[in-house]
Protein backbone atom coordinates (compact mmCIF):
# COMPACT_ATOMS: atom_id res chain seq x y z
CA UNK A 1 0.00 0.00 0.00
CA UNK A 2 1.46 3.36 -1.17
CA UNK A 3 1.43 6.46 1.55
CA UNK A 4 -1.48 8.38 -0.49
CA UNK A 5 -3.71 5.25 -0.10
CA UNK A 6 -3.03 4.74 3.40
CA UNK A 7 -3.74 8.40 4.43
CA UNK A 8 -6.80 8.19 2.04
CA UNK A 9 -8.41 5.25 3.95
CA UNK A 10 -7.00 7.08 7.16
CA UNK A 11 -9.37 10.25 6.51
CA UNK A 12 -12.35 8.75 5.33
CA UNK A 13 -12.46 6.01 8.13
CA UNK A 14 -12.17 9.05 10.75
CA UNK A 15 -9.07 7.59 12.39
CA UNK A 16 -7.64 10.20 14.62
CA UNK A 17 -5.22 9.94 17.52
CA UNK A 18 -6.88 7.58 19.83
CA UNK A 19 -6.65 9.84 23.19
CA UNK A 20 -5.03 13.52 23.64
CA UNK A 21 -5.90 16.37 21.18
CA UNK A 22 -7.14 13.81 18.15
CA UNK A 23 -4.75 14.52 15.06
CA UNK A 24 -5.51 13.69 12.49
CA UNK A 25 -3.71 10.31 11.86
CA UNK A 26 -3.61 10.44 8.29
CA UNK A 27 -1.46 13.58 8.52
CA UNK A 28 1.30 11.90 10.09
CA UNK A 29 2.58 9.47 7.65
CA UNK A 30 5.62 11.49 6.37
CA UNK A 31 8.39 9.41 4.53
CA UNK A 32 11.10 11.39 6.72
CA UNK A 33 10.34 8.96 8.94
CA UNK A 34 12.97 6.80 10.32
CA UNK A 35 11.39 5.64 13.41
CA UNK A 36 7.99 4.93 14.02
CA UNK A 37 6.70 4.40 17.65
CA UNK A 38 3.50 2.87 19.21
CA UNK A 39 2.47 4.55 22.76
CA UNK A 40 1.49 1.77 25.02
CA UNK A 41 3.20 3.72 28.23
CA UNK A 42 -0.73 3.93 29.41
CA UNK A 43 0.20 7.68 30.90
CA UNK A 44 -2.28 8.27 33.50
CA UNK A 45 -2.88 6.54 36.77
CA UNK A 46 -5.69 3.91 36.38
CA UNK A 47 -6.16 3.92 32.68
CA UNK A 48 -5.87 0.12 31.52
CA UNK A 49 -7.11 0.02 28.09
CA UNK A 50 -4.29 -0.18 25.91
CA UNK A 51 -2.55 -2.98 27.14
CA UNK A 52 -5.76 -4.62 27.41
CA UNK A 53 -6.23 -4.32 24.11
CA UNK A 54 -2.80 -5.66 23.18
CA UNK A 55 -3.13 -8.28 25.30
CA UNK A 56 -6.66 -8.93 23.30
CA UNK A 57 -5.68 -8.25 19.74
CA UNK A 58 -1.39 -8.62 19.43
CA UNK A 59 -1.79 -9.74 16.41
CA UNK A 60 -3.78 -7.40 14.39
CA UNK A 61 -2.04 -4.37 16.42
CA UNK A 62 1.17 -5.08 15.42
CA UNK A 63 0.62 -5.98 11.62
CA UNK A 64 -0.88 -2.68 11.43
CA UNK A 65 1.97 -0.95 13.01
CA UNK A 66 4.37 -2.80 10.78
CA UNK A 67 2.37 -2.06 7.76
CA UNK A 68 2.71 1.79 8.58
CA UNK A 69 6.44 1.21 8.86
CA UNK A 70 6.75 -0.42 5.11
CA UNK A 71 4.48 2.53 4.20
CA UNK A 72 6.63 5.23 5.54
CA UNK A 73 9.82 3.72 4.87
CA UNK A 74 10.45 3.71 8.41
CA UNK A 75 14.09 1.82 9.39
CA UNK A 76 12.12 0.44 12.83
CA UNK A 77 9.08 0.13 14.90
CA UNK A 78 9.06 0.31 18.71
CA UNK A 79 6.18 -0.44 20.96
CA UNK A 80 6.49 1.67 24.18
CA UNK A 81 5.90 -0.16 26.51
CA UNK A 82 5.96 -0.29 30.09
CA UNK A 83 7.52 -3.39 32.09
CA UNK A 84 5.07 -3.92 34.43
CA UNK A 85 2.55 -4.73 31.66
CA UNK A 86 3.75 -8.78 31.78
CA UNK A 87 0.27 -9.74 30.12
CA UNK A 88 0.25 -7.64 27.21
CA UNK A 89 4.38 -8.09 26.80
CA UNK A 90 3.82 -11.46 26.66
CA UNK A 91 1.44 -11.58 23.62
CA UNK A 92 3.27 -9.07 22.20
CA UNK A 93 6.51 -11.60 22.40
CA UNK A 94 4.45 -14.13 20.64
CA UNK A 95 3.48 -12.25 17.51
CA UNK A 96 6.56 -9.83 16.89
CA UNK A 97 8.97 -12.61 15.13
CA UNK A 98 6.85 -12.46 12.31
CA UNK A 99 7.39 -8.97 12.00
CA UNK A 100 11.14 -7.53 11.21
CA UNK A 101 11.72 -4.67 12.28
CA UNK A 102 9.19 -4.24 15.17
CA UNK A 103 10.92 -4.32 18.77
CA UNK A 104 9.81 -3.34 21.94
CA UNK A 105 11.26 -0.41 23.86
CA UNK A 106 10.48 -1.24 27.97
CA UNK A 107 9.81 1.80 30.07
CA UNK A 108 9.75 2.36 33.82
CA UNK A 109 6.62 2.76 35.84
CA UNK A 110 7.06 6.97 36.18
CA UNK A 111 4.78 9.85 35.57
CA UNK A 112 4.50 10.79 32.25
CA UNK A 113 6.23 8.14 30.48
CA UNK A 114 3.52 8.34 27.44
CA UNK A 115 4.07 12.32 27.16
CA UNK A 116 5.31 11.91 23.09
CA UNK A 117 8.33 13.92 24.07
CA UNK A 118 9.58 12.05 27.07
CA UNK A 119 8.51 8.52 25.38
CA UNK A 120 10.77 9.48 22.31
CA UNK A 121 13.55 10.21 24.24
CA UNK A 122 13.21 7.16 26.23
CA UNK A 123 13.21 4.93 23.23
CA UNK A 124 15.17 6.80 20.90
CA UNK A 125 17.55 9.10 23.55
CA UNK A 126 16.35 11.90 20.82
CA UNK A 127 15.51 14.65 21.80
CA UNK A 128 12.10 16.62 20.07
CA UNK A 129 13.19 20.40 19.64
CA UNK A 130 11.40 22.33 22.23
CA UNK A 131 7.54 23.44 20.65
CA UNK A 132 8.85 20.71 17.46
CA UNK A 133 7.20 17.98 16.12
CA UNK A 134 8.51 14.31 16.20
CA UNK A 135 9.32 14.38 12.50
CA UNK A 136 11.99 16.99 13.05
CA UNK A 137 13.79 14.15 14.49
CA UNK A 138 12.20 11.04 11.74
CA UNK A 139 10.08 10.04 14.57
CA UNK A 140 6.32 9.64 14.62
CA UNK A 141 4.22 8.33 17.21
CA UNK A 142 0.86 6.10 17.36
CA UNK A 143 -1.69 5.55 20.32
CA UNK A 144 -1.99 1.45 20.38
CA UNK A 145 -5.87 1.98 19.74
CA UNK A 146 -5.66 4.36 16.95
CA UNK A 147 -3.60 1.51 15.38
CA UNK A 148 -6.28 -0.85 16.22
CA UNK A 149 -8.88 1.26 14.25
CA UNK A 150 -6.44 1.52 11.31
CA UNK A 151 -6.63 -2.71 11.34
CA UNK A 152 -10.31 -2.61 11.43
CA UNK A 153 -10.63 0.12 8.86
CA UNK A 154 -8.24 -2.07 6.29
CA UNK A 155 -9.62 -5.25 6.74
CA UNK A 156 -13.14 -5.22 8.42
CA UNK A 157 -14.02 -1.99 6.32
CA UNK A 158 -15.17 -0.37 9.54
CA UNK A 159 -15.02 2.85 10.28
CA UNK A 160 -14.31 4.69 13.84
CA UNK A 161 -17.85 5.33 15.20
CA UNK A 162 -16.81 3.02 18.43
CA UNK A 163 -14.16 4.14 21.68
CA UNK A 164 -12.77 2.28 24.56
CA UNK A 165 -13.57 4.29 27.74
CA UNK A 166 -12.06 2.86 31.24
CA UNK A 167 -14.32 3.79 33.83
CA UNK A 168 -13.32 3.91 37.32
CA UNK A 169 -13.29 4.82 40.75
CA UNK A 170 -16.63 5.16 42.97
CA UNK A 171 -18.05 2.63 40.58
CA UNK A 172 -19.57 -0.70 41.59
CA UNK A 173 -17.73 -2.66 39.02
CA UNK A 174 -14.99 -1.39 37.24
CA UNK A 175 -14.61 -1.47 33.70
CA UNK A 176 -13.17 -1.11 30.27
CA UNK A 177 -16.08 -0.65 28.08
CA UNK A 178 -16.83 -0.36 23.95
CA UNK A 179 -19.38 2.80 23.46
CA UNK A 180 -20.79 4.50 20.60
CA UNK A 181 -19.30 8.26 19.56
CA UNK A 182 -21.82 10.96 20.93
CA UNK A 183 -23.08 8.33 23.85
CA UNK A 184 -22.76 9.74 27.04
CA UNK A 185 -20.47 9.79 30.35
CA UNK A 186 -23.99 8.60 32.36
CA UNK A 187 -24.04 6.03 29.47
CA UNK A 188 -20.73 4.63 30.14
CA UNK A 189 -20.81 4.75 33.84
CA UNK A 190 -24.05 2.79 33.91
CA UNK A 191 -21.96 0.02 32.37
CA UNK A 192 -19.67 -0.18 35.14
CA UNK A 193 -22.91 -0.31 37.65
CA UNK A 194 -23.46 3.10 38.63
CA UNK A 195 -21.78 5.29 40.77
CA UNK A 196 -21.16 3.66 44.46
CA UNK A 197 -21.51 7.87 45.74
CA UNK A 198 -24.05 10.53 45.48
CA UNK A 199 -23.88 13.42 43.48
CA UNK A 200 -20.71 12.26 41.74
CA UNK A 201 -17.92 14.24 39.92
CA UNK A 202 -16.79 13.13 36.19
CA UNK A 203 -13.19 13.39 35.95
CA UNK A 204 -13.22 12.55 32.19
CA UNK A 205 -9.43 11.80 30.76
CA UNK A 206 -7.74 10.78 33.52
CA UNK A 207 -6.94 12.00 36.65
CA UNK A 208 -3.57 14.11 35.95
CA UNK A 209 -5.05 16.19 32.45
CA UNK A 210 -8.67 15.57 32.55
CA UNK A 211 -10.92 18.08 33.23
CA UNK A 212 -14.95 17.78 35.08
CA UNK A 213 -17.65 17.07 32.73
CA UNK A 214 -21.19 17.11 32.58
CA UNK A 215 -23.11 13.18 32.90
CA UNK A 216 -24.16 14.93 29.57
CA UNK A 217 -20.65 15.25 27.63
CA UNK A 218 -20.23 12.97 24.74
CA UNK A 219 -18.13 10.04 24.55
CA UNK A 220 -15.83 11.34 21.56
CA UNK A 221 -12.49 9.73 19.72
CA UNK A 222 -10.56 10.95 22.28
CA UNK A 223 -11.79 9.87 25.71
CA UNK A 224 -10.31 7.38 27.41
CA UNK A 225 -10.75 7.20 31.02
CA UNK A 226 -13.60 8.26 33.09
CA UNK A 227 -13.44 8.41 36.85
CA UNK A 228 -16.11 9.01 38.98
CA UNK A 229 -15.26 11.03 42.14
CA UNK A 230 -16.45 12.43 45.61
CA UNK A 231 -17.12 15.91 45.83
CA UNK A 232 -14.79 16.54 48.32
CA UNK A 233 -11.78 14.50 46.60
CA UNK A 234 -8.73 16.26 46.42
CA UNK A 235 -8.11 16.59 42.32
CA UNK A 236 -11.73 17.86 42.29
CA UNK A 237 -11.10 20.79 44.52
CA UNK A 238 -7.96 21.86 42.83
CA UNK A 239 -9.30 21.67 39.16
CA UNK A 240 -12.41 23.59 40.45
CA UNK A 241 -9.68 26.58 42.18
CA UNK A 242 -9.85 29.85 40.15
CA UNK A 243 -6.79 31.15 38.49
CA UNK A 244 -7.10 34.49 40.42
CA UNK A 245 -7.01 32.44 44.15
CA UNK A 246 -3.94 30.36 42.87
CA UNK A 247 -1.81 33.24 41.76
CA UNK A 248 -2.80 35.04 45.05
CA UNK A 249 -1.69 31.99 47.16
CA UNK A 250 1.12 31.47 45.11
CA UNK A 251 2.16 35.22 45.64
CA UNK A 252 1.63 34.77 49.16
CA UNK A 253 3.69 31.30 49.95
CA UNK A 254 6.11 30.61 47.29
CA UNK A 255 9.62 30.08 48.29
CA UNK A 256 11.10 29.75 45.33
CA UNK A 257 12.13 26.32 46.36
CA UNK A 258 12.28 25.12 42.52
CA UNK A 259 11.17 21.82 42.89
CA UNK A 260 8.43 21.98 40.76
CA UNK A 261 11.41 22.77 37.95
CA UNK A 262 13.57 20.62 39.07
CA UNK A 263 11.15 17.57 38.52
CA UNK A 264 9.73 18.88 35.34
CA UNK A 265 9.93 16.13 32.65
CA UNK A 266 10.59 18.74 29.68
CA UNK A 267 12.73 20.73 31.81
CA UNK A 268 15.07 17.38 32.56
CA UNK A 269 15.47 17.31 28.56
CA UNK A 270 16.39 20.43 28.19
CA UNK A 271 13.51 22.14 27.69
CA UNK A 272 13.37 25.97 28.71
CA UNK A 273 10.41 25.57 31.20
CA UNK A 274 11.52 26.90 34.42
CA UNK A 275 8.02 27.55 36.47
CA UNK A 276 9.58 28.60 39.68
CA UNK A 277 10.74 31.71 37.82
CA UNK A 278 7.20 31.74 36.14
CA UNK A 279 5.63 31.75 39.48
CA UNK A 280 7.79 34.41 40.42
CA UNK A 281 6.92 36.95 37.69
CA UNK A 282 3.73 36.66 37.46
CA UNK A 283 3.02 36.92 41.13
CA UNK A 284 5.69 40.03 41.28
CA UNK A 285 4.03 41.71 37.46
CA UNK A 286 7.60 41.24 36.73
CA UNK A 287 7.79 41.68 32.74
CA UNK A 288 11.75 42.20 32.81
CA UNK A 289 12.54 38.88 31.24
CA UNK A 290 9.62 38.11 28.56
CA UNK A 291 10.84 34.71 27.94
CA UNK A 292 9.57 33.72 31.17
CA UNK A 293 6.02 34.34 29.97
CA UNK A 294 7.03 33.22 26.20
CA UNK A 295 8.61 29.82 27.50
CA UNK A 296 5.29 28.87 29.01
CA UNK A 297 4.12 27.37 25.30
CA UNK A 298 6.67 24.65 26.13
CA UNK A 299 4.55 23.54 28.86
CA UNK A 300 3.10 19.66 27.71
CA UNK A 301 0.44 20.68 30.88
CA UNK A 302 1.40 16.96 32.70
CA UNK A 303 0.34 18.66 35.80
CA UNK A 304 3.18 17.27 37.70
CA UNK A 305 4.63 20.56 39.00
CA UNK A 306 1.06 20.97 40.98
CA UNK A 307 0.27 17.53 41.76
CA UNK A 308 2.90 16.17 43.33
CA UNK A 309 5.85 18.43 43.10
CA UNK A 310 4.77 21.32 44.94
CA UNK A 311 4.75 20.75 48.67
CA UNK A 312 2.97 23.71 49.02
CA UNK A 313 0.06 22.93 46.95
CA UNK A 314 0.33 25.79 44.42
CA UNK A 315 -0.86 25.56 40.32
CA UNK A 316 1.98 26.24 38.24
CA UNK A 317 0.78 24.37 35.24
CA UNK A 318 -2.53 25.96 35.79
CA UNK A 319 -1.04 29.57 35.80
CA UNK A 320 1.37 28.80 33.28
CA UNK A 321 -1.99 27.43 30.70
CA UNK A 322 -3.89 30.54 31.61
CA UNK A 323 -1.18 32.89 30.58
CA UNK A 324 -0.30 30.48 27.22
CA UNK A 325 -3.94 30.76 26.84
CA UNK A 326 -3.93 34.57 26.92
CA UNK A 327 -0.48 34.79 24.85
CA UNK A 328 -2.68 32.60 22.09
CA UNK A 329 -5.33 34.97 22.20
CA UNK A 330 -3.19 37.71 21.65
CA UNK A 331 -1.77 36.08 18.52
CA UNK A 332 1.64 35.67 19.82
CA UNK A 333 3.05 32.64 18.78
CA UNK A 334 5.75 30.16 20.19
CA UNK A 335 9.74 31.23 20.07
CA UNK A 336 11.72 29.41 17.85
CA UNK A 337 14.17 27.65 20.42
CA UNK A 338 16.80 24.96 20.77
CA UNK A 339 17.05 22.52 23.83
CA UNK A 340 19.97 22.80 26.12
CA UNK A 341 21.68 19.40 27.14
CA UNK A 342 19.62 16.45 28.86
CA UNK A 343 19.84 16.88 32.32
CA UNK A 344 22.40 14.72 34.51
CA UNK A 345 19.60 13.79 37.11
CA UNK A 346 16.83 13.44 34.88
CA UNK A 347 17.23 9.73 36.07
CA UNK A 348 16.89 10.31 39.45
CA UNK A 349 14.00 12.90 39.19
CA UNK A 350 11.81 11.13 37.90
CA UNK A 351 7.83 10.81 39.44
CA UNK A 352 7.18 6.87 40.42
CA UNK A 353 4.17 5.89 39.88
CA UNK A 354 3.06 4.14 43.04
CA UNK A 355 3.75 7.03 44.74
CA UNK A 356 1.99 9.88 42.53
CA UNK A 357 -1.23 7.73 43.03
CA UNK A 358 -0.35 8.14 47.10
CA UNK A 359 -0.23 11.51 47.06
CA UNK A 360 -3.58 11.61 44.86
CA UNK A 361 -5.83 9.72 46.66
CA UNK A 362 -5.95 7.17 43.85
CA UNK A 363 -4.24 3.97 45.32
CA UNK A 364 -7.59 2.43 46.76
CA UNK A 365 -9.03 2.67 43.09
CA UNK A 366 -6.40 1.11 41.54
CA UNK A 367 -8.57 -2.19 40.53
CA UNK A 368 -8.50 -4.77 37.75
CA UNK A 369 -11.47 -2.76 35.07
CA UNK A 370 -12.05 -5.90 32.49
CA UNK A 371 -12.67 -5.25 28.78
CA UNK A 372 -15.67 -5.70 27.81
CA UNK A 373 -15.47 -5.25 24.14
CA UNK A 374 -18.92 -5.61 22.73
CA UNK A 375 -19.94 -1.89 21.74
CA UNK A 376 -22.75 -1.08 24.10
CA UNK A 377 -26.32 -0.14 22.80
CA UNK A 378 -27.71 3.32 23.63
CA UNK A 379 -31.15 5.35 22.52
CA UNK A 380 -29.40 8.27 21.45
CA UNK A 381 -26.26 10.08 20.04
CA UNK A 382 -25.05 13.31 19.79
CA UNK A 383 -22.37 12.99 17.49
CA UNK A 384 -19.80 16.36 17.83
CA UNK A 385 -18.44 17.27 14.60
CA UNK A 386 -15.07 19.02 16.10
CA UNK A 387 -13.53 16.05 17.76
CA UNK A 388 -9.82 16.10 16.36
CA UNK A 389 -7.21 19.19 15.33
CA UNK A 390 -7.89 21.08 12.40
CA UNK A 391 -11.24 22.01 10.92
CA UNK A 392 -14.40 20.13 11.80
CA UNK A 393 -16.52 18.00 9.96
CA UNK A 394 -18.90 19.11 7.62
CA UNK A 395 -22.82 17.69 7.96
CA UNK A 396 -24.04 15.82 5.48
CA UNK A 397 -27.31 14.95 6.34
CA UNK A 398 -30.39 16.17 7.30
CA UNK A 399 -33.35 15.61 10.34
CA UNK A 400 -35.45 13.18 9.69
CA UNK A 401 -32.64 10.85 7.40
CA UNK A 402 -32.72 7.28 8.00
CA UNK A 403 -29.04 6.29 8.44
CA UNK A 404 -26.77 3.49 9.18
CA UNK A 405 -24.22 2.69 11.62
CA UNK A 406 -20.77 3.37 9.90
CA UNK A 407 -22.49 5.57 7.49
CA UNK A 408 -21.01 8.92 6.29
CA UNK A 409 -22.90 11.82 8.04
CA UNK A 410 -19.84 14.39 8.27
CA UNK A 411 -17.25 14.89 5.22
CA UNK A 412 -14.09 16.15 5.67
CA UNK A 413 -13.31 20.06 5.78
CA UNK A 414 -11.03 21.90 3.40
CA UNK A 415 -7.23 21.54 5.10
CA UNK A 416 -6.66 19.17 7.95
CA UNK A 417 -10.00 17.22 8.93
CA UNK A 418 -11.62 13.86 9.17
CA UNK A 419 -14.88 12.46 8.06
CA UNK A 420 -17.44 11.40 10.66
CA UNK A 421 -19.58 8.58 10.97
CA UNK A 422 -22.98 7.41 12.38
CA UNK A 423 -21.92 5.34 15.53
CA UNK A 424 -25.86 3.76 15.27
CA UNK A 425 -28.57 2.88 12.93
CA UNK A 426 -31.67 5.05 13.16
CA UNK A 427 -33.17 8.62 12.36
CA UNK A 428 -31.19 11.52 12.35
CA UNK A 429 -33.06 14.24 14.87
CA UNK A 430 -30.98 17.08 14.76
CA UNK A 431 -27.76 18.31 12.92
CA UNK A 432 -26.50 21.62 12.16
CA UNK A 433 -22.49 22.65 11.90
CA UNK A 434 -21.83 21.89 15.55
CA UNK A 435 -23.39 18.11 16.42
CA UNK A 436 -25.77 15.39 14.77
CA UNK A 437 -28.31 13.86 17.04
CA UNK A 438 -29.33 10.26 16.00
CA UNK A 439 -32.16 8.04 17.67
CA UNK A 440 -31.29 4.58 17.66
CA UNK A 441 -33.60 2.44 16.01
CA UNK A 442 -31.59 -0.87 17.13
CA UNK A 443 -33.53 -1.14 20.52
Amino acid sequence: MDIKELAGLLQSSGVVGAGGAGFPTYAKLDTRAETIIMNCAECEPLLKLHRQLLEKYAEEIVSAFHLVMETVGAKEAIVGIKKAYKSAIAALEKVLPRYPGVRLGLLDEVYPAGDEVVLIYEVTHKVVRPGGLPIESGVIVFNVETLYNLHRALHKNEPVVDKLVSVVAEVNNPVTVRMPIGSTVEDAVRQAGGAKIKDPVYFVGGPMMGNIMPGSAPITKTTNAILVLPQNHYLVERKRAKPEIMLKRAAASCCQCSMCTDLCPRHALGHPIQPHLFMRAATCKDVQDPNIFLDTFFCSSCGLCELYSCFQGLSPRSLMATYKNGLRAAGIKAPVVQAAPVQPSRELRKAPMQRLMARLDLTKYNLPAPLKDECVSVKTVKIPLRQHIGAPAVCAVKAGDIVRRGQVIANPANGLSVAIHASVTGRVREADANSITIDSTEN
